[in-house]
């Protein structure tokens, strides 16, 4: 079960790493967060987190 937990979570900040760094990029427009160049910063340090969730759920999982 935790591995599902683990990969699960580094997916969801993968995906909203994403969807933060293109707000702040200013290619999806209607938010707050619109061409905030903080979102631009954050959202690839929030992916890159996600994808090292993401590998140690994996490899936690080829362990079992």
């Amino acid at each position: 079960m935790k591995g599902w937990l683990t990969l699960t979570l580094g997916l969801l900040a993968v995906v909203v790493g994403a969807v933060w760094t293109v707000q702040g990029l200013g290619y999806v427009s209607g938010s707050v967060m619109t061409d905030e160049k903080i979102w631009a910063v954050l959202g690839p340090l929030v992916a890159l987190a996600g994808l090292v969730v993401l590998w140690l759920g994996l490899r936690s999982r080829r362990r079992s």
